[in-house]
């Protein structure tokens, strides 16, 4: 769509899904298949069904991340360089431009959700959800046969040194272990979630999806939505609907609550904006994996194998993760280890394996820049600043089981020398701190700003179906809902909350 044009939207819908994306795309189709007519507003462009030329060649890929279709976030002054937080503004939102692995967690997780927030979302009950959007994704595990080089010497060293292998690391009730990893990746392509719930349903008269358009704020009757504003072609356009649903992720789903007056009463009012509900939860308890990446020099061996390997036909970047246990976490699983080798345009393949801390305890928060909907808002992901350095410990554990592994016959000359962080001034605990202070980094996993709870705590957003306190007609059904966010990849759990909500929502309210 070109600057100038502008999307045709309609005047009112039955209910509004705000954000196509992971989440967004679940819900809009189980709603749509319940008999409800949705109308989609995606912030970013709609290219239509997969195989349409529209689609960005690299959110296609699925050898390696896409980096087309960029909100453009960031950590702003936070630290002294800032850190990019990748968000793929696009229907299919984050799952277009991911690594396309899937990952269940842990029963712990779910069970913890339903014992902190309300019932319907112990494991058990979440169960049938994993399974379905499993089946409608199309996730698969790689074989052991197709894994590259560098992916088979990793997880082959962490066999030899008696880490259990699993068939996949999705079982809810395992701890230590490696294996392939599970992708929604058919035929080359990252099946993201537009294409595996939207494209099934293009066509029904139920179903409208407009791209390009940003929904600013809600409309707000009293104490009920009705409806909300969009920009759309450069203007403000009124959409109405009594029932409105935020899948715009951890970052947009609390700025559009916000803009609407719904967030903590001082902060609005320091920005010029008519206080509805003082929700001081709104924007907080953003959390994220931190993460840590390795690098290698790489043999020859292991640089003509890969090049072999590539040569050949199908290399992705990363194929295989070890879920792996700090001294933090001795009887379940708090990091992933995962070997990762993408190749650069100017300096050839590069050998690495990142880790990253599963159950962070710091917290930060998103906040409003101003009032204008296409300003980017501060993000502050507070990286360590736990008191108890249980962060910062947990990684560096990361860091030495890393290390370890590499100095194993199976991978020690594989390998090479370690280039980053590198052995040199950097091998005590305590240096091995100093440098992930100087260096920290994203799992690319933010959740929590929006967070579900019960009403005894004045900081939850949301209760347990999702609905918005103190507005009647606003849900809330991404990431942003997770109380506190679970041992796995992010994308299947924001699925999950998707269909859970979307259920929900058709079983009428209780």
């Amino acid at each position: 769509m070109s600057d100038t044009a502008r999307p045709t939207l309609p005047a009112e819908a039955e209910v509004i899904v705000v954000g196509g994306g992971t989440a967004g795309a679940a819900v809009t189709a189980r709603l749509v298949e319940g008999g409800r007519e949705v109308l989609v507003l995606e912030a970013g462009p709609d290219p239509g069904p997969l195989g349409s030329p529209e689609w960005p060649a690299d959110l296609v890929d699925a050898t390696r991340l896409g980096t087309s279709n960029d909100w453009g976030f960031d950590s702003g002054d936070t630290y002294p360089e800032p850190i990019r937080f990748e968000r793929s503004r696009i229907i299919g939102g984050c799952s277009a431009h991911n690594g396309a692995v899937q990952t269940w967690g842990h029963r712990l997780d779910y069970d913890g959700w339903a014992s902190y927030a309300g019932p319907g979302w112990a494991t058990d009950e979440l169960l049938p959800y994993f399974e379905r959007a499993t089946e409608q994704l199309r996730v698969r595990t790689y074989e052991r046969d197709e894994l590259t080089p560098w992916q088979e010497a990793w997880l082959g060293a962490w066999v030899a040194d008696g880490t259990p292998l699993f068939g996949d690391l999705n079982g809810l009730d395992e701890t230590v272990g490696v294996a392939p990893e599970s992708v929604n990746i058919v035929d080359g392509v990252r099946f993201n979630a537009a294409f595996a719930y939207l494209d099934p349903l293009r066509g029904d008269e139920r179903l409208t999806i407009c791209g390009d358009a940003l929904v600013d704020r809600l409309i707000l009757a009293g104490d009920r939505v009705a409806g909300v504003v969009a920009i759309a072609g450069g203007e403000a356009v009124e959409v109405r609907s009594a029932l409105v649903i935020l899948c715009g992720g951890t970052f947009c789903t609390p700025t559009v609550l916000l803009r609407s007056g719904i967030g903590p009463a001082a902060d609005l009012r320091a920005l010029g904006i008519e206080v509805a509900v003082d929700s001081p939860g709104v924007g907080a308890n953003l959390h994220d994996q931190p993460f840590v990446l390795m690098s290698w020099e790489g043999s020859e061996e292991i640089e003509r194998a890969m090049a072999e390997r590539a040569a050949a036909g199908w290399a992705p970047d990363e194929m295989v993760m070890a879920k792996l246990a700090s001294s933090f976490d001795p009887d379940c699983f708090d990091v992933h280890v995962l070997p990762y080798s993408p190749t650069h345009l100017f300096d050839g393949r590069s050998f690495h394996a990142g880790a990253g801390c599963l159950l962070p305890r710091s917290r930060g928060a998103v906040k409003l820049s101003g009032t204008d909907p296409e300003a980017l808002p501060l993000i502050d992901h507070g990286f360590y600043t736990d008191p108890e350095g249980h962060d910062l410990a947990v990684l560096a554990e990361g860091v030495a089981m890393m290390r370890e592994l590499a100095a194993t016959p199976a991978l020690r000359d594989l390998l090479g020398a370690e280039k980053a962080p590198g052995p040199v001034g950097c091998e005590t605990a305590a240096e091995i701190a100093d440098y992930l202070r100087a260096h920290p980094d994203s799992y690319w996993h933010p959740v929590g700003t929006a967070k579900m709870g019960p009403e005894s705590d004045p900081t939850a957003v949301a209760d347990h179906r999702g609905a918005v306190r103190g507005i009647e007609g606003c849900l809330v059904a991404d990431s942003a809902l997770m109380p506190v966010i679970p041992r796995a990849t992010t994308a299947m759990p924001a699925v999950v909350i998707g269909e859970r909500v979307a259920a929900f929502t058709l079983d009428g309210p209780r």
